[in-house]
């Protein structure tokens, strides 16, 4: 069995991250727009989500096409454990986001656009569903810090300290 993921899973893998760091940094950096340049920048936010969104569904389907690398030297069955917990809550938390924030433009009753079109109203605007879907969605995107944050400790730990092959299986 070979010890790397495929040419298209690494690509898939470096592409989501750079549009979770885009989806992320329209969201932190919009106050630093101009107000007219504010309607840009949330459309921006949702489409990068979205992107992230077809991405993490390419991803799964990659993973049933492709056996997953074996690591040298075998982890503990504790770190294989604690490994498929936090990918699938990565996984979890990167498909319910970009819905999340859909469904926080819709109940608030607002037009928007995903790639050039216009997305037509499908749920009645509610401003109270709204608010606790919004609230959803940003706790959420917290964790989401946390979780990035202890995927990267997670492979650093692996390379530098473990000395074994996890974050050379993902390298390009």
């Amino acid at each position: 069995m070979k010890n790397r993921y495929s040419l298209s899973q690494i690509s898939l893998h470096w592409a989501t991250l750079l549009m979770i760091i885009l989806t992320y940094t329209a969201m932190l950096t919009r106050d630093y727009f101009p107000e007219d340049n504010q309607p840009l920048v949330r459309l921006l936010h949702f489409n990068f989500g979205i992107c992230v969104w077809l991405l993490m569904w390419t991803r799964i389907y990659l993973r049933t096409c492709y056996a997953t690398p074996v690591i040298t030297p075998p982890l503990p069955r504790w770190q294989i454990a604690a490994s498929h917990a936090v990918h699938g809550v990565l996984y979890l938390l990167f498909l319910s986001l970009p819905v999340l924030g859909m469904l926080t433009l819709e109940y608030g009753g607002r037009d928007w656009v995903l790639f050039g079109w216009q997305v037509p109203q499908f749920v009645t605007p509610d401003p109270s569903v709204r608010r606790t879907v919004k609230q959803a969605h940003e706790f959420l995107a917290n964790c989401g810090y946390y979780l990035i944050g202890l995927h990267a400790l997670a492979a650093i730990y692996h390379h530098y300290f473990r000395k074994d092959d996890t974050l050379l299986r993902m390298t390009p």
